[in-house]
């Protein structure tokens, strides 16, 4: 988890403070990073997006152009994991158009992380069965965002969250069976 001196950076963002975004690329970079590698060891293998790439290009959107409002580190990690989603999916659906009309076949998805190495269409299909679990249950969308997305360990989720590792268990196991009956409808 990042150090206590990136809630006092995040303040200072939330505050107007300009450069306070460049302070805190290098204090959140490792997690990012680590959450961006995470992310693409779920990718398909011949990914053109690399982690570095992801990081930077997440955090980016985060920062460009407009005034950051990150409350604290769960809204700053949320945001993050947003925005790698985001270039994900940007990314899968510019591979899925390449594919319209060819011979994309149908795999059955074990492990809802295992959609990534499918194909694009299946990523768009987690994508929104997300959004699904977003509008019905925000608490389980955060912890798919912040374990999947954003990397964190059920230790770091329940400490950003503020509840219990054993909460986030629980919250984890609910959402990624949640997210398999949406994916795979006809499994037992």
């Amino acid at each position: 988890m990042p150090d206590p001196g990136v809630s006092a950076i995040l303040q200072r963002a939330s505050s107007g403070d300009r450069r306070a975004a460049d302070d805190l690329l290098p204090l959140v970079y490792s997690q990012l990073r680590a959450a961006a590698q995470n992310a693409m060891r779920n990718e398909r293998p011949d990914h053109t997006l690399q982690a570095t790439a992801l990081v930077h290009e997440a955090y980016a959107k985060m920062v460009g152009g407009q005034p950051v409002d990150w409350a604290n580190r769960a809204h700053f990690y949320d945001a993050a994991a947003r925005a790698m989603r985001q270039i994900l999916i940007d990314h899968a659906r510019a591979k899925n158009a390449e594919k319209r009309g060819g011979d994309a076949r149908r795999e059955p998805l074990s492990d809802f992380a295992g959609a990534f190495h499918a194909d694009p269409a299946r990523i768009l299909a987690l994508d929104e069965a997300l959004s699904r679990l977003e509008r019905e249950d925000e608490e389980l969308a955060s912890v798919v965002r912040f374990r999947f997305f954003a990397g964190l360990s059920g230790d770091d989720t329940a400490q950003v969250l503020n509840v219990s590792p054993r909460k986030v268990d629980m919250l984890w196991a609910r959402a990624r069976a949640w997210l398999f009956r949406e994916l795979e409808p006809d499994t037992p």
